[in-house]
């Protein structure tokens, strides 16, 4: 699908007027550990959640809720990794990937794919970081999945995550258009693995 501003308009409506000047809006891509499929699966080019899923959806929301700093434009959450559009407020002093590429260098979807992108090792005591949202968010969703897991410690996530930087509206258009294409490009995906995980959880479908 196309991204359509209209259509769309739910999320991209809260970064209109934005200041793209002062570099505050990250592409991220955050994976699961050892690329397993841990949050459902797609079918017919849709991404149905499992239990894991619905809970890494409502708990992204969720953090940035709580973070005044924070921003979420578009994002999908796929069977083992989530992207999104993250905008944080300069005024709150955050200083990021500026020494990363940023995606003025897009020349197509490749790009996009997280092994070409620079993994940020995690600083989660900088307050109102990317960084740190990060890592609230991740800790919430496995605090939250311990209670129905096979084993009292699951490891979710890898332990990096990749940023980089949208510098203008055009950049920021093609990666939301990446980000809504992303389920129905999922057997040309990098990250696709064949087996699913039966170590933390078995399938729970709604």
């Amino acid at each position: 699908m196309k991204y359509n501003p209209e259509y769309h308009h739910r999320r991209s409506i809260r970064l209109q007027g934005y200041d793209y000047s002062q570099t505050g809006i990250y592409f991220v891509t955050i994976c699961t550990h050892q690329r397993q499929c841990l949050f459902g699966e797609i079918r017919n080019g849709k991404m149905i959640f499992n239990q894991i899923g619905k809970i890494v959806s409502q708990e992204w929301l969720k953090s940035a809720e709580i973070r005044q700093e924070i921003t979420l434009d578009e994002w999908i959450i796929m069977p083992n990794h989530l992207h999104g559009i993250v905008a944080i407020d300069k005024k709150e002093n955050y200083q990021g990937a500026d020494h990363f590429k940023g995606v003025d260098h897009f020349k197509g979807e490749d790009h996009f794919k997280g092994a070409s992108l620079a993994p940020l090792q995690e600083d989660k005591r900088k307050p109102k970081s990317l960084s740190s949202f990060i890592w609230g968010f991740k800790s919430s969703v496995t605090k939250r999945i311990k209670p129905i897991c096979d084993h009292s410690n699951p490891v979710i996530w890898q332990r990096n995550y990749y940023e980089s930087i949208v510098r203008d509206e055009n950049q920021l258009n093609q990666i939301r258009e990446y980000i809504i294409n992303n389920p129905q490009k999922w057997d040309e995906d990098p990250e696709k693995l064949d087996n699913l995980s039966t170590e933390i959880l078995t399938n729970l479908y709604f």
